[in-house]
């Protein structure tokens, strides 16, 4: 297979992961009996932006999602395939004192793939953490999320690539080795406009999984 064939192929999973986050979401909204104005007012995302993410338009991050989901009184997870199972399940990874938890490089970690953006799971679950450590691939493109509010902590370190960071109607530049650390009730949102993949660290809370 060449490589234009193979970026085709890729480009188009990508498509089909975005378009089924975004149907679920509007299958979910329907389910709830609510308009798209009355989930932006339970959210706090525009009625715009979550129709282009119903659409397959605009791709949406997971703490945005984790609003979403919360107004629709579901789990970040129902949004994603049924395949994409728990690092736990998928590994078979041993369960360990509540207060910690230990994941090898040789573990299959769990991904998630949101329009542009996919995450890697660092850790396996455990009931007393509240950290959610995340491996985050942000490919060039798309559509900006709004800024978003939410509640909780969060932390991003630049690995590869360039970010472009929104932070309360800001932006900010991050290069490889720069970082970013505030609170999530700030209205914030990221985003990758360069030709190359971006390759983040992300810490938040509270655990969106």
């Amino acid at each position: 297979m060449g490589t234009s064939e193979r970026q085709g192929r890729d480009d188009h999973d990508v498509r089909e992961r975005q378009d089924a986050v975004g149907a679920r979401m509007r299958r979910f909204r329907k389910e709830r009996g609510l308009t798209l104005r009355g989930l932006s007012t339970r959210s706090g995302l525009s009625i715009g932006f979550l129709s282009q993410v119903e659409r397959g338009i605009s791709s949406i991050g997971l703490t945005a999602l984790n609003g979403v989901a919360a107004a629709l009184d579901r789990s970040v997870a129902d949004f994603f395939d049924d395949e994409q199972q728990s690092a736990e399940e998928r590994a078979g990874v041993a369960r360990l004192p509540s207060h910690f938890t230990l994941t090898r490089a040789s573990t299959a970690a769990t991904e998630y793939v949101s329009g542009q953006q996919t995450y890697r799971m660092l850790s396996a679950r455990g009931p007393n953490l509240l950290l959610e450590p995340l491996l985050v691939h942000i490919a060039p493109g798309g559509r900006r999320e709004d800024a978003y509010g939410h509640a909780g902590e969060e932390f991003a370190f630049v690995l590869e690539g360039e970010l472009l960071y929104e932070v309360d109607g800001v932006e900010h530049r991050l290069y490889p080795g720069d970082s970013v650390h505030l609170r999530s009730t700030v209205p914030h949102s990221m985003y990758n406009d360069t030709d190359g993949v971006t390759t983040v660290v992300s810490v938040v809370t509270p655990r969106l999984f």
